[in-house]
């Protein structure tokens, strides 16, 4: 029976921060980065990096102003998601990166697209997990709150917000959806809450939710970049998702050439208990279009 691979974790200095990593897998083997989402960290593949490290070397950063991940006073960083993709660059580069296929949820879907468009061909294949890049895909009961603080900057609409910051929404996400959520390990919210509940945490989360607006705008972009790449995407969506709704999924059709569709009966955090399933959807996908090839 083989031996489970045993994931480590490190550090890295890139564009000035301390990028937190988790990591498993053969050096030398083809690499598949792992970008996770609000508010969670690379703890939320704390289950599928060992299965994925069978047969790939597996990444998973955090992104600053999540999990472990550090940005020093003195680097007076920006949060954006122009600021989390340029880091998440030089995290790549740190590393040397050159080509790789990218796991996108939530917030780590803008960060990856942002950089696909920069470096299309360090890209060798797209999971999106609920990870959207259409209007289609943005439920209203949550984001239409967070477009009115778009729309007027004002800091009462900003205020509004700040009930997405405490636990019981925080449970919500991994709950909601979920047709078993007493199997979902309580831990995973539990820590996602401990990390955002540091000094200061609030206000960069209620930065990014100010900013995701920059990631609508750029949308018709990473639609651009779907069609004109013909990067091979695999869709594996919780179907009661209330943030990334189902028709973000269905939208990939319009753009990608070589698409597949799976739905989890799952939410938004549609990985938790499904990580097995996860897994072999991708190794049969990268199989199916010879993702490592070339």
């Amino acid at each position: 029976m083989a031996a489970t691979p045993v994931t480590q974790i490190a550090t890295v200095k890139a564009d000035g921060v301390e990028v937190f990593y988790r990591t498993a897998g053969p050096a030398d083997a083809p690499t598949v980065v792992l970008l996770h989402g609000f508010p969670s960290s690379s703890h939320m593949f704390r289950h599928l990096i060992p299965l994925l490290a069978t047969r790939y070397r597996v990444v998973a950063p955090d992104l600053p102003g999540f999990g472990f991940t550090k940005a020093p006073a003195e680097r007076n960083y920006k949060y954006t998601f122009a600021g989390l993709s340029q880091t998440f660059t030089a995290f790549v580069d740190a590393l040397s990166l050159s080509r790789f296929a990218v796991y996108i949820f939530d917030y780590g879907a803008p960060t990856g697209f942002r950089f696909a468009l920069d470096r299309p061909n360090a890209i060798a294949a797209i999971v999106s997990q609920n990870g959207n890049a259409y209007n289609e895909g943005l439920g209203q009961s949550f984001w239409s709150p967070v477009e009115k603080l778009w729309a007027s900057g004002a800091q009462e609409d900003r205020d509004a917000l700040r009930p997405l910051l405490e636990l019981p929404a925080t449970q919500w996400q991994y709950h909601n959806g979920s047709p078993h959520p007493e199997a979902i390990p309580p831990e995973a919210f539990y820590l996602d809450q401990a990390l955002m509940d540091r000094p200061g945490n609030n206000e960069i989360q209620l930065d990014l939710f100010q900013d995701y607006g920059s990631n609508v705008k750029l949308y018709p972009q990473f639609q651009e970049y779907l069609r004109t790449s013909g990067v091979p995407v695999l869709a594996t969506w919780g179907k009661a998702d209330e943030i990334f709704v189902a028709p973000g999924a269905e939208a990939f059709k319009k753009d990608v050439r070589k698409l597949e569709t799976h739905w989890l009966d799952a939410g938004h955090f549609a990985l938790e208990t499904n990580e097995q399933q996860m897994a072999d959807w991708i190794f049969k996908f990268f199989d199916k279009y010879e993702v490592f090839s070339a």
